[in-house]
Formats: C-alpha cells, sequence, structure tokens
C-alpha cells in the first residue's frame, strides 16, 4: 500500500465521519444556542432545560436523515472492503 493511497482512505474516512456527524452535531448547537437565549432572556438557569428538547431533535434528525447516513457508511464499508486486496499487499 503506497503513501498516496493510505493518505486518501484517511483522507475518504474523515470526509465520511464529517458528513455523517454534521447534520447532528449542527441541530444539537443550534438548538442549544436557541434555548440559551431563552434561558438567559427568561432568567431560567436550570440546566436540564437543554437536555429533552436537544434529545427530541437528534432523535428527529436521525429519522429524518438516518437513511442518508446508513447509506453513506454503507456505500464506504463497500469501498473499504472491494479494496482490501490493495490495502493487505
Amino acid at each position: 500500500m503506497s503513501l498516496s493511497f493510505a493518505l486518501a482512505i484517511g483522507k475518504q474516512a474523515i470526509t465520511v465521519a464529517l458528513m455523517v456527524a454534521a447534520p447532528v452535531l449542527l441541530v444539537s448547537m443550534v438548538v442549544g444556542l436557541l434555548i440559551s437565549i431563552f434561558q438567559a432572556a427568561t432568567q431560567i438557569q436550570e440546566q436540564t432545560l437543554t437536555f429533552v428538547p436537544k434529545v427530541i431533535a437528534v432523535v428527529v434528525v436521525f429519522i429524518v436523515l438516518g437513511s442518508w447516513m446508513a447509506k453513506t457508511l454503507i456505500q464506504f464499508t463497500q469501498t473499504m472492503f472491494s479494496n482490501i486486496n490493495l490495502i493487505v499487499k
């Protein structure tokens, strides 16, 4: 396995990981920011208030984008398995 091939595999793995994780992380961050703004405006300082809306938002993202995430991961895995003979050499 050449160095350029190993770097390409690493780059592809990082790209796939970011593509799959980004929607969940972004939604969680936006919901947390909105709840923090609401807490600052109303002076409610309950730490557990952010937990339930974030969990609900993440579950909704998984329901909406779960099939796309699974397809992306399956494609990457199939690519890795099809290139296994190049990796082992």
